[in-house]
């Protein structure tokens, strides 16, 4: 890969028909939308995507797709694997090494099934690689389900100094995490993307490079703005960071599927069918509707105080 993973990094829904298909329409427009509104890789499998929800001939076709749909005009991740034998693993990831994705993404919980420590990581981690193209750049995800496995700083120093390693999804949600990890890679061609929204912005100011969190399925444009503008924290930039962060907090209120509300909302999506989210979310979580008001006024009043704010600088 001559693109680095650096930016702003959607972690990809996965739109349904009403019957449970994927249905392609909806993801392209999906991946227009991302490339229209700031957003520099698409991580097309992962959590976001419902990728424990999906089986392989889905994920592969998923990720076929999205790299069909992307066209080269930005790199394209996807997780390899979702299962626990190592045999089922490399299958998993020699089908996803196929599909002509940019980067290959393994999942730490899946290196180290029960949590037992560095050698269990590093015996998975060469016996995957082992098995991989050679040529493929690779990343890791701390995904927190079925649960978060945070690398250790001897961990990430061992992927550091395979030289196959190219990003880092940091799921730490802990700036001082960042800021060390940061100075672990520095100099490697790994970089440490940050995917917690609460520390998005000091995270970019300490060397993050970018941003990965969810609510890059609401508005990726604004994540963009504020990590053009993190070396000049201008008020706008800071009240910006303070209504992302607050913005991120409607997570809970049965995401994945109040994005694909959000989603249908916008024109993107026929359907918000989802197969992690079997419940009414807005039978369950009162006054959804108007939560998600809030956030899409608050989105509009940000986009108007950017454009002011760059026509009066550049007058």
């Amino acid at each position: 890969m001559t693109t680095p993973i650096d930016g702003i990094v959607p972690v990809m829904l996965t739109p349904f028909t009403p019957d449970n298909r994927i249905d392609e329409a909806s993801l392209e427009r999906l991946v227009e939308w991302y490339l229209a509104n700031g957003s520099d890789a698409l991580f097309a499998v992962c959590q976001s995507s419902e990728m424990q929800f999906l089986d392989l001939g889905e994920r592969v076709a998923l990720a076929r797709a999205v790299c069909r749909m992307t066209a080269g005009r930005a790199p394209v991740l996807a997780s390899g694997h979702i299962s626990g034998e190592i045999a089922d693993q490399k299958a998993e990831l020699s089908a996803m090494a196929d599909t002509g994705i940019d980067c290959l993404v393994l999942v730490t919980n899946r290196l180290d099934l029960s949590n037992t420590g560095g050698e269990a990581f590093r015996a998975t981690i060469e016996a995957l690689l082992a098995s991989l193209p050679a040529d493929l750049p690779l990343g890791l995800y701390e995904c927190p389900a079925p649960y978060r496995r945070l690398l250790s700083d001897d961990e990430l120093k061992f992927c550091r100094d395979t030289g196959r390693f190219v990003a880092l999804k940091d799921v730490s949600c802990d700036l001082e995490t960042v800021r060390r990890r940061v100075g672990i890679v520095a100099g490697s061609p790994l970089n440490i993307v940050n995917a917690n929204a609460a520390i998005a912005f000091e995270a970019m100011r300490a060397g993050s490079t970018g941003f990965a969190g969810v609510f890059t399925n609401f508005h990726p444009d604004l994540y963009a703005w504020m990590y053009r503008n993190r070396a000049e924290p201008t008020p706008l930039v800071r009240e910006l960071a303070v209504f992302l962060a607050l913005a991120a907090n409607a997570e809970p209120l049965g995401y994945p599927k109040l994005a694909k509300i959000y989603q249908q909302r916008l024109g993107n999506f026929t359907s918000d069918h989802c197969r992690v989210i079997d419940f009414d979310v807005r039978e369950k979580f009162w006054a959804l509707d108007a939560i998600l008001e809030h956030i899409v006024n608050g989105e509009t009043d940000f986009r108007r105080r950017i454009a002011e704010a760059e026509r009066a600088a550049s007058a």
